[in-house]
């Protein structure tokens, strides 16, 4: 998959996109210090210097895009200052409100996927107004939250992700988005409304599904006398277990098949601690390699040895560095999420 990446930042986004095997072609980023950064990462990607100038003619003219070359993902970091619960939130009013040059290129490039990123506080101010146009653009959206602290870090930084996807891209010769290519119907009810029927997935008699996987939902009329449907049958291996029984069996079975021991007399005990990576993962979507990333000392606690100092002086531009972590997204938080946009893009 090919990226653009607008408001760039220091890479952090670009850095999750390349784990996730995509290539991004172009930056957009008008800060010196994180300019500096990408051209150490990245020195044969180019760089644009004001997203207000960028547009598809001009990516033309430079090569980015064209034949056989189209633009499959844009990523845009776009500035939180309008929105953050730490500013004057001024919202549309703030000059830092970029959200419209955003959707400009979007509406020139015709990306297939967008995904956008800012702080927990754009839920409240702006997100409303960007996912209006999203719809507006023909694009379907789901948005998540995803602190830092989800991915191992030692610190909360919640953040909102937006991804989007459409099937009126700029390169009209390839397929469409999963979610309309995969056996979604469209019918239109008697009483006017449009009634999506995803089979490949929704039907739960659809045969391509493992028997496990089938709904066992009774399809019975509704209870009379009461107006509501049939009360769902289900099979109970089928379901979590409603006690902690059947865990504890399971998970002592486990421990015995891997360490040797018998489940029986004292070492039955170990049932009941909580299962836990002996490497300290999480369940993130990381894999190992990524996941062995090593977090810094949490607020309050003592700095690890391999730790620099926290406060130093006579480091070289301190000032610009401080600023690019601020505004930096953190890769570990936005991977899973390209990564699923990336699996789901191979599948078309």
């Amino acid at each position: 998959m090919r990226k653009l990446s607008l408001f760039s930042g220091i890479g952090g986004i670009d850095l999750a996109a390349e784990w996730a095997q995509m290539e991004t072609v172009a930056f957009c980023e008008r800060e010196p210090f994180p300019q500096a950064v990408l051209r150490n990462h990245w020195p044969d990607i180019p760089i644009y210097d004001d997203v207000c100038t960028l547009t598809a003619d001009r990516l033309r003219e430079d090569g980015v895009i064209g034949p056989g070359r189209a633009i499959d993902l844009v990523s845009a970091g776009y500035p939180c200052q309008p929105e953050s619960l730490a500013g004057k939130r001024r919202g549309e009013e703030d000059d830092r409100w970029l959200w419209p040059e955003v959707a400009r290129v979007l509406q020139e490039v015709r990306p297939r996927w967008f995904l956008g990123e800012n702080v927990a506080g754009h839920i409240s101010m702006g997100l409303d107004i960007v996912l209006s146009d999203l719809e507006r653009f023909g694009y379907t959206t789901q948005t998540f939250v995803i602190p830092a602290c989800a991915v191992g870090a030692p610190h909360r930084r919640d953040r909102v992700f937006i991804a989007s996807c459409t099937d009126d891209v700029g390169d009209t010769e390839r397929g469409g988005c999963s979610g309309q290519s995969r056996g979604r119907t469209e019918q239109v009810t008697s009483d006017g409304y449009c009634q999506l029927e995803e089979r490949a997935l929704g039907n739960s008699a659809d045969e391509r599904l493992p028997e496990r996987r089938q709904s066992r939902r009774n399809t019975g009329e509704a209870e009379a006398g009461t107006g509501m449907d049939a009360e769902p049958e289900r099979s109970s291996k089928d379901v979590a277990y409603s006690s902690s029984s059947g865990q504890q069996e399971r998970h002592t079975a486990a421990i015995t098949d891997r360490e040797g021991h018998s489940s029986g007399g004292a070492d039955a005990g170990r049932s009941h601690r909580a299962t836990q990576s002996r490497m300290g993962r999480v369940l993130d979507g990381l894999s190992t390699r990524l996941d062995q990333h090593q977090w810094p000392a949490a607020l309050g606690q003592e700095q690890y040895d391999w730790e620099p100092p926290r406060v130093a002086t006579g480091i070289k531009n301190r000032v610009g560095r401080l600023k690019a972590l601020g505004n930096a997204v953190n890769p570990y938080q936005i991977y899973p999420i390209l990564a699923a946009i990336k699996a789901i893009n191979d599948s078309l």
